[in-house]
C-alpha cells in the first residue's frame, strides 16, 4: 500500500507499507514447503495475480523475492516496478534487452539469474507478453514451493535463458503426494506455448 507522497526540498519519497516477516525466498532457502501452506500461499498469490490483472497490470517480475510472507501467514505481492498496464483486446510488446534480466541496473549475479530464472519463455525471445507471463512465473514459484528446488539454474543468464526455452521440469521432483489436479495446474502454468498455456490465472483457484 501507498499511503503518501511527501517532498523535502528537492526529495520526493513514498511513503509505504511496512510489511513484516519474510520473503518467499528467504523461507525456500530452508527447503520445500508444506503441501497444504504452499497451496494456502499459491491461492493468495493467484488472487493478487487476478486483482492486478482484473486492473488491466501485468506484474512481468513475479518470483520467491517479490513475495512476502507475513508472520500471519498472509502473502503481500511486492515491486510492481516493473509492470506494464495492457489493453485487454490487444498485447504488450515486451523488449528482451530492456528487460530487467539484461538492463544495466542488473548487474549484481544473483539478481540477474534470480529474475532470468522466472522469465516466461515469449520475454526470453523478446516477444509479445502478456498476462499469461505471469502465469508462467506463478507456475515456476509453485514448483518451487512444492519440490523444495529451483526449476531452472545454470552458471550465466545465457545457460539460465536456454533452460528456460528448452528443459523440461523434472515432474518426479515433486511429492508422490501431489493431487493429480494440482500436477495438471503445474503443466497448464509451465506450457511454453502460450496459446496451450492457462489463459487466466482465476481458472487456478
Amino acid at each position: 500500500a501507498i499511503y503518501d507522497l511527501q517532498e523535502v526540498g528537492s526529495a520526493r519519497f513514498l511513503v509505504l507499507e511496512l510489511v513484516e516477516g519474510e520473503t518467499l525466498a528467504q523461507r525456500l532457502a530452508h527447503g520445500a514447503i508444506a503441501h497444504d501452506e504452499a497451496i494456502a500461499f499459491a491461492r493468495q498469490i493467484a488472487e493478487a495475480l487476478e486483482a492486478a490483472h482484473d486492473q488491466g497490470v501485468i506484474h512481468r517480475d513475479l518470483k520467491p523475492s517479490n513475495i512476502h510472507v507475513t508472520p500471519a501467514g498472509k502473502i503481500k505481492v511486492l515491486d510492481f516496478g516493473l509492470a506494464k498496464a495492457f489493453d485487454p483486446a490487444a498485447m504488450v510488446s515486451v523488449n528482451a534487452l530492456s528487460s530487467p534480466t539484461i538492463s544495466a541496473q542488473g548487474t549484481q549475479l544473483g539478481l540477474v539469474l534470480g529474475t532470468a530464472a522466472y522469465m516466461a519463455p515469449e520475454q526470453a525471445r523478446g516477444k509479445t507478453a502478456d498476462k499469461r507471463a505471469d502465469i508462467w512465473a506463478f507456475g515456476v514459484v509453485l514448483y518451487e514451493m512444492l519440490s523444495g528446488t529451483r526449476l531452472f539454474e545454470g552458471e550465466s543468464v545465457s545457460d539460465v535463458l536456454a533452460a528456460v526455452l528448452t528443459r523440461e521440469p523434472d515432474w518426479k521432483a515433486l511429492p508422490a503426494s501431489s493431487p493429480p489436479g494440482l500436477l495438471r495446474l503445474l503443466r497448464r502454468c509451465l506450457e511454453r506455448e502460450p496459446r496451450r498455456r492457462l489463459h487466466d490465472i482465476a481458472d487456478s483457484h
